[in-house]
């Protein structure tokens, strides 16, 4: 999300004064903040009106908790007004709208539907590799973009690297799209596939052909989701392009793309009021394995900056082997100490979570800010780190306290790197293993106070002493 967005909104804590309760009075800049901070980031004006107003009528009057400051309680009203913004509709289910509904004679088909540019076609393969690892369905993807140049073979590409199946187009029906999808679905039914992804044609621009071309593939079949992708860095624009495509296939859910890059975060914040259909994924990477799916109070509290905990524990999850994990804590504790082989091992684990700024993009504000003021997140020295380690003999990384200058200098040859690197990466390696064993000696406070020395960080985190 936009750090300008979350800035903004950090600063109403400061913004607010006020003893017992939230007045009109002290209230009103802090609604101002709100406001501009909406617009800045391209907010559909109705939806900032509509928003600005519900925020003033719940902190109006609303007590404030001894333990907290009125500013802290409004941001609590802003973080609940957020969520209620872009959950799904009053009388839909929650669990429901984040997921898919894949409850139909089979194979569920999935329509997708957008503009040109959104990233239809990428999540295409996201949403295929999602479906297989993590509900283990067979998928089979459909190329009816028979008007971008090679689209039809990115898809087979993006197929293959996601391990499902693509639909290769009979030579008569190769220019229709309708015709392509209706021959994949009778194509895919003898062959026990669970889902259909069926990724359509977009334009630069809303136009009357592409549309009618979106409804006859609709009408042809029949998906049990119709969900309509679109690009987070669109802003207002999204609105009316997500409010023709409703009106034209009857959208069940939305997939929000780039999130990941430098958004304002408006689509975030208006297509599901506009549209009232549930935003159902999130794209929050290039990789194939970054989407998400779309949790509204998680989302409140990254654009809040609050972070969003359960994501990254998610992430967390996937990409830790527990297996090693619980190896080297007994390793560790045991004496035997945290050697170069390991803290290779603990990179390859950062890189499968996103790196060190994607696990930082979830964390709260503060702590991203510190980051940056300690000389931010240096992704390539990250990759250096592991090419310097590749260039040690397994001895070498075993035992560091042998690498001298003679050995320091062959390993930075063969690394490409100057010796100076090779220095660097063994002074973080002691910081990294002086955190270890404080972590494995008494807990979370000291393993804060050695943040500084993880892969990629220039510096001690400042507060931490």
């Amino acid at each position: 999300m936009s750090n300008q967005l979350t800035e903004r909104f950090h600063r109403l804590v400061k913004t607010v004064r006020g003893e017992a309760r939230l007045t009109e009075t002290n209230i009103q800049d802090a609604l101002r903040e709100v406001r501009l901070a909406l617009i800045e980031a391209d907010v559909a004006l109705p939806v900032v009106k509509a928003f600005v107003e519900r925020v003033k009528l719940a902190a109006l009057g609303a007590e404030v908790a001894t333990s907290l400051t009125p500013g802290q309680a409004f941001v609590g009203i802003v973080h609940r007004e957020l969520v209620a913004l872009m959950s799904p509709p009053p009388g839909q289910d929650p669990a429901k709208a984040g997921g898919l509904n894949l409850a139909v004679t089979p194979p569920a088909v999935i329509l997708l539907a957008g503009l040109q540019g959104a990233g239809k076609t990428t999540t295409a393969g996201k949403l295929a590799l999602k479906l297989r690892t993590e509900q283990k369905k067979k998928v089979l993807l459909v190329p009816c973009d028979v008007y971008r140049p090679a689209a039809t073979e990115q898809l087979k590409t993006l197929a293959g690297q996601v391990e499902v199946d693509c639909y290769a187009p009979e030579a008569a029906a190769s220019t229709n799209p309708v015709a392509i999808a209706a021959q994949a679905i009778d194509w895919a039914r003898p062959r026990y596939y669970d889902v259909v992804i069926v990724d359509t044609a977009g334009r630069l621009a809303i136009d009357e052909a592409m549309m009618a071309e979106a409804a006859a593939i609709s009408a042809a079949v029949k998906p049990a989701e119709t969900l309509f992708v679109v690009d987070a860095m669109l802003g207002q624009d999204a609105v009316n392009t997500a409010k023709a495509f409703n009106e034209r296939l009857t959208l069940t859910g939305v997939i929000l793309t780039k999130l990941d890059g430098d958004s304002r975060g408006g689509a975030a914040l208006s297509v599901r009021e506009i549209t009232g259909v549930p935003i159902k994924f999130a794209g929050v990477s290039e990789k194939l394995d970054g989407l998400e799916t779309f949790r509204a109070e998680q989302m409140a509290g990254r654009i809040l900056g609050m972070g969003d905990v359960v994501s990254l524990v998610e992430a967390t999850a996937k990409a830790v082997d527990m297996e090693a994990a619980q190896k080297l804590a007994a390793k560790v504790k045991s004496g035997k100490g945290f050697d170069l082989e390991d803290f290779k091992a603990q990179i390859g684990q950062m890189k499968k979570m996103g790196g060190l700024s994607g696990l930082l993009d979830k964390m709260p504000l503060e702590l991203q800010q510190a980051a940056a003021r300690s000389g931010g997140v240096d992704e390539k020295q990250v990759a250096r780190m592991e090419g310097i380690i590749n260039s040690m003999t397994p001895l070498e990384r075993r035992k560091p306290d042998l690498i001298k200058a003679s050995r320091k200098r062959r390993i930075a040859a063969g690394a490409g790197v100057h010796v100076q690197e090779v220095n660097r990466l063994l002074n973080q390696f002691e910081q990294t293993q002086t955190m270890m064993k404080k972590f494995s000696q008494g807990g979370m406070g000291k393993l804060m106070r050695g943040l500084g020395g993880l892969p990629g960080m220039k510096g001690r985190i400042p507060g931490m002493r």
